[in-house]
């Protein structure tokens, strides 16, 4: 997901992606707990595409 496309949703969408995110998160992490995963960098990809999130929506806070 590129930041561009965040830029351009709302505040309630950002939230919503924000959650989806972080239960996807939790899903991999317990994937890995268990061994059930295999691709490994889905983790790394869902971390930063969390990381970009968070960084429009503090962007969005500063500017007001």
């Amino acid at each position: 997901m590129k930041a561009s496309e965040l830029r351009a949703k709302d505040d309630e969408a950002l939230k919503k992606e924000l959650g989806d995110l972080l239960k996807a998160h939790f899903s991999l992490r317990m994937q890995i707990a268990t061994q059930q995963l295999t691709n490994t960098s889905q983790l790394r990809k869902t971390r930063r595409d969390i990381a970009r999130v968070r960084t429009v929506m503090n962007e969005r806070a500063a500017a007001r």
